[in-house]
């Protein structure tokens, strides 16, 4: 006598497969990697290595020898966390605090929680927050690109921080835009300072309608954060375009574009429905801006992502996706 219980038809079978999907994340990172390590020199290349290795290890070592399971490292998860928290810090941090970070990310933010699939919140950006908070000093010294061969790093704030300290002083946007030679086509292509994934905006857009044409992705998280943002600064910037930037400069600083492609979409934790998954990408757009616009940090994305993954439970308990075949 059998012990399954198989349900009445349709039957919806998928060849996806969680290391698939991971993998396909991993493919639409490669744009910006290649960008960042052009830009920012072999030294990125070294972080993203110690990143990537320090999270595959911890994760294969946490599910062998505590958890007593087959290890997992083979579903890509560990990879994708590794490239994601090193594109989340600058280049020149030093590499054993990279290696706590992917401690953090993978043994407090995933395994604690039971491994993939049971973690509350996005491990690479548990990892970033917990660097940025234990180590300030390392995790904002930035240094300008110079190329895979470059010169010797000349060290710079990044458009957000210079904006923010030149508020500071009584200078308007865009006197501080002038000033340090902002341009959206600058932006867009190469940021100045910065954190790996903030080098080249087309190389992340590039990957995330990689992921939409997979089909490994919805698009209505991350249009919503980004119409969310453009709506929001809109509204400020009218008000006071000397004290707030605009929308273009909110949308193409920072991590927004990585934040909202890459992570905010998380299977794990964003919510399962439509509607849930717009007010979570509203949610971290208006958190976002106002961080930047009001609070201590110049950057606020990484916060408003892990705040809104603490509201995810409630929004998969208020919206549920409509049952296949029903109208």
């Amino acid at each position: 006598m059998s012990n399954l219980t198989v349900s009445p038809s349709p039957h919806i079978h998928s060849k996806d497969s969680t290391r698939s999907l991971m993998t396909d994340v991993v493919i639409a990172l490669v744009p910006a990697v290649i960008c960042s390590v052009v830009f920012l020199g072999l030294r990125e290349l070294l972080v993203l290595a110690v990143s990537v290795a320090s999270c595959l290890l911890l994760e294969w070592a946490v599910t062998r020898f505590m958890m007593k399971k087959p290890s997992t490292i083979g579903d890509m998860s560990a990879v994708v966390t590794g490239i994601l928290l090193a594109l989340n810090v600058p280049y020149t941090l030093p590499l054993w605090i990279v290696a706590i970070g992917a401690a953090v990310a993978i043994g407090v933010a995933k395994m604690t929680f039971g491994g993939l699939g049971q973690n509350v919140f996005n491990p690479a950006i548990a990892g970033r927050v917990f660097l940025l908070v234990s180590y300030p000093s390392q995790m904002t010294h930035w240094e300008a690109p110079q190329g895979l061969f470059g010169a010797d790093a000349i060290t710079g704030p990044t458009p957000l921080g210079a904006i923010k300290e030149g508020l500071l002083q009584g200078s308007s946007v865009k006197d501080i835009m002038t000033e340090h030679g902002y341009n959206y086509g600058q932006m867009l292509f190469a940021n100045i300072g910065g954190s790996a994934g903030e080098i080249c905006a087309i190389a992340l857009l590039a990957g995330f309608v990689y992921l939409l044409v997979r089909r490994v992705i919805k698009p209505w998280i991350t249009l919503s954060i980004f119409a969310t943002v453009a709506l929001t600064s809109l509204i400020f910037w009218g008000i006071n375009p000397d004290r707030f930037t605009d929308p273009c400069f909110n949308l193409l600083t920072g991590g927004l574009i990585l934040g909202a492609c890459f992570m905010a979409t998380d299977y794990v934790t964003s919510p399962m429905s439509t509607k849930g998954g717009i007010i979570f990408g509203v949610g971290i757009g208006f958190l976002t801006v106002m961080i930047r616009y009001f609070g201590s940090y110049p950057e606020g994305v990484s916060f408003a992502i892990l705040i809104m993954n603490s509201v995810v439970p409630l929004l998969n308990r208020w919206f549920k996706q409509k049952k296949f075949g029903r109208a």
